[in-house]
């Protein structure tokens, strides 16, 4: 498979988790309407590990992971899952769907700064404003809708998943060496692994202790709940962490980042098409931001840019070996 070819699958699982995550917000809140956030990501991970266990069981995707591998994975792990779904889930329990389109926003700018210190990544001028152009794009479409950050009162849930953002910038950065050792299937079984056990230790621990434990299994009785909980678990953790080791393999962590605001394109598809929305002249004018934001920020670097990036990729790696 040559360069130009691998570069395009990575493009292509980047958009496709974009897709899959801009329908995630809705699904979230269905499932913490109906369970408590621990209970939601005990079953969610729960799911995803079986399912992921099911190719590695029967040899289909093999998983060879060594013990003294094992510490650079579980670091990744302790940011996505573990972090960024649990500051999520409790943050979207007392913040707006579109306040977290918002700051979801907000990982490529964290992704590009927190890549440009430790992974050495460049990136030149023109990649830096098309970077804020498509982040403005997003939180211009939220403005113009009437959405506010600072009015709200939510302060609680804004922090909290502002916080997300943050861990999901830190295992954007962190993965990006670890994807040229391990494979993405390797990655997605052992982090999707931890979060399951932690998840569900917290989860039963929580129920145990309050004499509850049947509060844990109720939920799994309600039919929305199950559907929106498939989506979540199949969809928007397995494969999403599937397709962002792939992308993440192949090209500079900053650019997979800003391929996150394409979600707020397709939440206002969604609701367009499902729930009769109408798509006003600010989503035009934000998703044209959007589009260029991202399409800039992925093709205006320099080749002698990425050839130094790939170069500090590979010394990056090399120093999370030895430690």
């Amino acid at each position: 498979m040559n360069t130009t070819r691998e570069n395009g699958l990575a493009y292509l699982a980047a958009f496709l988790y974009a897709i899959i995550i801009g329908l995630s917000f809705l699904f979230v809140k269905m499932t913490i309407s109906a369970a408590h956030p621990l209970d939601v990501l005990a079953h969610r991970f729960a799911l995803s590990f079986f399912a992921a266990s099911i190719p590695v069981i029967f040899g289909w995707l093999p998983v060879r992971i060594k013990l003294k591998d094992l510490w650079p994975i579980l670091r990744l792990a302790l940011l996505s899952p573990v972090l960024f779904f649990a500051f999520q889930a409790f943050g979207l329990m007392n913040a707006s769907s579109s306040e977290a389109g918002i700051i979801q926003a907000s990982v490529p700018v964290f992704t590009l700064l927190l890549a440009s210190y430790f992974l050495k990544e460049r990136s030149s001028g023109l990649q830096k404003v098309s970077l804020l152009v498509s982040v403005a794009g997003v939180i211009f479409i939220f403005a113009m809708k009437g959405g506010s950050l600072l009015g709200s009162g939510n302060f609680q849930g804004v922090s909290l998943l502002l916080l997300s953002a943050l861990s999901f910038a830190g295992y954007s950065v962190l993965a990006k060496p670890l994807t040229r050792t391990f494979k993405p299937m390797e990655l997605t079984y052992i982090t999707l692994g931890v979060g399951f056990i932690i998840f569900n230790i917290i989860a039963v621990g929580r129920h145990s202790f309050d004499g509850t434990l049947n509060e844990f299994f109720q939920p799994l009785t309600d039919i929305s709940y199950i559907g929106a909980l498939l989506y979540l678990s199949i969809l928007s953790t397995m494969v999403t962490t599937l397709l962002s080791s792939f992308a993440l393999s192949r090209i500079e962590a900053s650019k997979m980042s800003v391929f996150s605001n394409f979600s707020t394109l397709v939440s206002m598809a969604a609701g367009a098409i499902f729930l009769n929305e109408q798509l006003r002249y600010y989503h035009i004018i934000g998703a044209i931001m959007i589009i260029l934001g991202v399409l800039g920020t992925n093709f205006l670097g320099n080749k002698r840019s990425s050839l130094d990036t790939a170069k500090q990729t590979v010394s990056t790696e090399a120093v999370l070996q030895k430690k």
